[in-house]
This record gives C-alpha cells, structure tokens and sequence, in this order.
C-alpha cells in the first residue's frame, strides 16, 4: 500500500509541473521552463531601431562623396603647389646663369679702372716708361687676382719635357738622336682652371734628329702647327 501511494504523489506532482510549464525530471523532480523571448528564440532576437538598410547606404554615400571631394580638393593645392615650386625653381636657374658671372666682372671692373688711370696720366705726361711700368703692374694685379680667386694659373713650358696634354707643338727642332723631346721656346703660354688645362701652351719643341748633328738646330714646322704661324722653318 505504501509504494503504491509513493507512485500516485509521483504521478500528481508531475501532472502539476506540466500545468505550471515546467519539465518533469528524473526521480519526479520538475525543472523550470525556459522563459519566452530568450536569445536562442529566433523570434525574440531584437532589432536597432535605426537599423534600416536604406539609411545606412545613403549616410556612407554621404561619408564617401565627403571624401572624395576633400581629397580632390587636397590634390588640386598639392598640383598648384607643384607648379609654382617648378616655376620658381626654372625662374632661380635661369637667373642663376645669366648672374654666374657678376663675381669676377666686378673684379676686372676695377682692372679697368686701372687701365683707365694709366692712359689718362700717359696722355698728360707722355712718358713712355712710366706707362709701360703702369701696365706691366696691373697685368700682374690682373694675373694675381684670377690665381687667388678664381683658381686660373698660368704655367710656363720652356725646359719641360713635351707633354701633348698641355703642349701643342706649332715647330720642332731636331737635335741629337738620343735627345728626348723638349720645349725650348714658348709662343703662347698655356693656363689651368684649378686642375684642368683650360688652355695648352703654344710651343717650340727640340725633337731626336735622325742623323747626328753637325750644327744648329734645324726648325721645321710641326705637323699639327697651322699655316705661318710661328715663324718660319725649313
């Protein structure tokens, strides 16, 4: 009588979980039902309320068209910028070159105003020595002041052994066969710019005869010597 009682509670208490929505569980005990409008239950997930997808495509056309005007903006002062830093820069060369110069003329303005004083007193006092020592002092100002300042140097040749990068030979002279090539006479002195010959030295050059030498020196012009220049040489 006793365990069929126990099974009749069991039975009640079942029937009164399932009226009250809950789950039976083992041994009769009930379990709490799951409330409605949980985030597992498609049907209670919630929505923003400014979720609409017609909205949020026309604010990021909005974002983007925002953009793309500021960055067009942006490009066109950069190309702006661009163009006068170019023109500046064309404008600076060019001034840069037809200036270049301005330095060493205002150093030989004042040569000039030498010269200028020279032939003023020459032509008051008609003395010819005194104007010759007056130029001869300023050719060498002249020299002295494109040495120091301008890197010009003017070299003499004669004694030298004939180098064809600084020398050009305009007439030879044979000598004795075992003589090496030497310049003994110089026509036009040559110049370095620092390092570099700007200008070689027009020259006469003592070159080994072919046969001995019974006498002077016989010139003859050089093969790259121009037409009566020099003097003469057979």
């Amino acid at each position: 009588m006793s365990k069929k009682k126990d099974q009749e509670e069991v039975s009640e208490g079942s029937q009164n979980a399932f009226a009250a929505g809950g789950k039976p569980g083992a041994g009769g005990q009930t379990q709490d039902a799951e409330p409605s409008g949980s985030a597992n239950s498609p049907s209670g997930t919630e929505q923003p309320a400014n979720a609409g997808p017609c909205g949020s495509a026309e604010d990021r056309i909005k974002t983007l068209e925002a953009e793309t005007a500021d960055l067009k903006d942006k490009l066109l002062r950069k190309q702006a910028d661009f163009e006068n830093y170019r023109k500046r820069m064309l404008r600076e060369r060019e001034d840069a070159t037809r200036y270049s110069n301005a330095a060493l003329l205002s150093d030989i303005i004042g040569l000039i105003d030498d010269f200028e004083r020279a032939i003023k007193s020459a032509e008051e006092s008609r003395d010819f020595p005194t104007f010759l020592q007056g130029i001869s002092m300023i050719e060498k100002q002249f020299i002295e002041m494109l040495e120091s300042r301008w890197g010009l140097k003017r070299f003499s040749s004669v004694g030298e052994g004939f180098d064809p990068n600084r020398h050009e030979a305009v007439l030879r002279v044979e000598g004795p066969p075992t003589a090496k090539p030497v310049v003994v006479e110089d026509f036009q002195k040559g110049y370095f710019l620092h390092e570099r010959v700007l200008r070689p030295a027009r020259v006469k050059v003592l070159v080994p005869g072919t046969e001995p030498a019974t006498g002077p020196g016989t010139e003859k012009p050089a093969r790259n010597a121009p037409e009566g220049s020099g003097g003469s040489g057979t």
